[in-house]
């Protein structure tokens, strides 16, 4: 239905403009709330939504509708808002091409899934929380079936399947006369979350942080764990992004080819990787996914594009031309931006320093400069290898870019938050203030 639907909407468009494009998305979504220990609100929603881009006389515009009547209606208020722009020669839509077959993205078992599966994983959430002595505060799960279609008067036609399965819980373990609180998530494109293994890992946390005592304020050598290293890595993304660094908005502009990061240090977009969060066969405006080298060994390689982008800087687009859903225009985004190393380390290795396990304030980094000033939660004192006393009320501070310089990583999980798939993270030097 989806594709007859682009191409009925892309035949209606030509007859008016040469050069258009037909997103289609719909999306199937059942979340269930958790609200202390009762498992209540659940919703189900379904949503269809049609975008459509034109390029007429240099110029682009663009529309949307969820009434599937007011298509010729859209069309024209897409040509209208061309007629009302500045003609640009960087506008463009993809080109023919094919696209990479990108596995365990869609896990059928989605489409069988019902309210009383989503609520029976909410109670066993809340069960192993109160199993293991804490009291759940907040929490949910959810499950989303997306599909696209993308066709364009270039012949492009990409077409997108996704499932998504998550659940979170937040939980306080009583502390004295007061609480220490954790939280814990995991999402997949497959149906594969275990609950318990959620539950069980907050409680730790949360246990684990009773009894909390001050830190003396120095610079010491701090690990961030899965949580921490990508609220934190946020601020380094601003900084790869092609729109960024032809707006003079990166610390990176000009410095290609040259060693910004440890020269163990790889990092790399790349929106094909088996089961990725943000994997696709193409972008959200028909671009080919593919694997992009940000950093090799520390020496900076590329940015990430889309296709207004590329084209300024007479390249290539990257495939990261992303949308938020039918009723936004692509821009530049990440797909999975992946963290690796050339050795990884043990935490015995870490003689003495700080185990941070989330931050709280890291949207206020500066993205320009890549300094952060950050509150840390349920962190921990690492003596001769172990973690060992727990941290209540303590800051971190330094600058991103400086600490890729001497970056390590730790051996063990990697995890994929958002778009990030990392390891734990060692900075040898942040500023600690208790």
């Amino acid at each position: 239905m989806m594709g007859e639907l682009a191409h009925e909407a892309l035949h209606k468009a030509q007859k008016v403009v040469n050069e258009a494009e037909i997103y289609v998305e719909s999306e199937k979504s059942l979340d269930i709330d958790i609200q202390k220990d009762k498992v209540g609100f659940a919703k189900k929603v379904y949503s269809l939504g049609i975008g459509v881009r034109v390029i007429t006389q240099g110029r682009m515009g663009f529309a949307y509708t969820t009434n599937l009547e007011l298509m010729d209606e859209t069309i024209q208020k897409a040509v209208d808002s061309a007629r009302a722009n500045l003609p640009d020669e960087n506008f463009k839509f993809a080109s023919f091409c094919s696209y990479p077959e990108v596995q365990g993205l869609y896990d059928k078992r989605a489409e069988y899934s019902d309210v009383e599966e989503a609520v029976d994983f909410g109670k066993l959430l809340v069960a192993t929380v109160h199993e293991e002595g804490c009291q759940p505060t907040s929490g949910g799960y959810a499950l989303g079936i997306k599909e696209s279609v993308l066709l364009n008067s270039q012949g492009v036609e990409c077409k997108n399947s996704t499932t998504m399965f998550s659940g979170f819980i937040s939980v306080n373990a009583q502390d004295g006369e007061g609480v220490s609180t954790a939280h814990e998530s995991h999402s997949s494109c497959q149906m594969d979350l275990d609950p318990e293994k959620i539950a069980k890992k907050a409680c730790r946390i949360a246990l684990d942080s009773r009894g909390g005592g001050p830190v003396e304020t120095g610079n010491m050598m701090v690990v961030l764990d899965h949580q921490a290293a990508a609220g934190l890595l946020s601020t380094f993304t601003q900084a790869i992004n092609g729109d960024n660094v032809q707006r003079g908005r990166s610390i990176y502009a000009g410095k290609e080819g040259e060693q910004v990061a440890a020269k163990e240090l790889s990092i790399y977009d790349d929106g094909t990787i088996k089961g990725g969060l943000y994997s696709a066969c193409g972008d959200g405006e028909g671009t080919p996914s593919q694997k992009t080298t940000i950093i090799k060994d520390g020496i900076l390689q590329h940015f990430i594009y889309d296709i207004y982008t590329a084209q300024k800087g007479n390249i290539e687009s990257t495939g990261n031309g992303m949308r938020a859903s039918y009723a936004d225009m692509p821009s530049v985004n990440l797909s999975n931006l992946e963290i690796e190393f050339e050795n990884y380390h043990d935490l015995s290795d870490v003689r003495g320093g700080f185990m941070v396990t989330d931050v709280l304030g890291a949207h206020t980094a500066n993205p320009i400069s890549g300094d952060f000033s950050v509150e840390v939660m349920n962190a921990f004192l690492i003596i001769n290898g172990e973690i060992k006393r727990p941290v209540k009320k303590a800051m971190i501070s330094g600058n991103i870019f400086e600490i890729l310089q001497g970056l390590k990583g730790l051996s063990g999980e990697k995890r994929q938050l958002g778009p990030f798939i990392i390891p734990r993270l060692v900075c040898s030097s942040l500023r600690v203030v208790g």
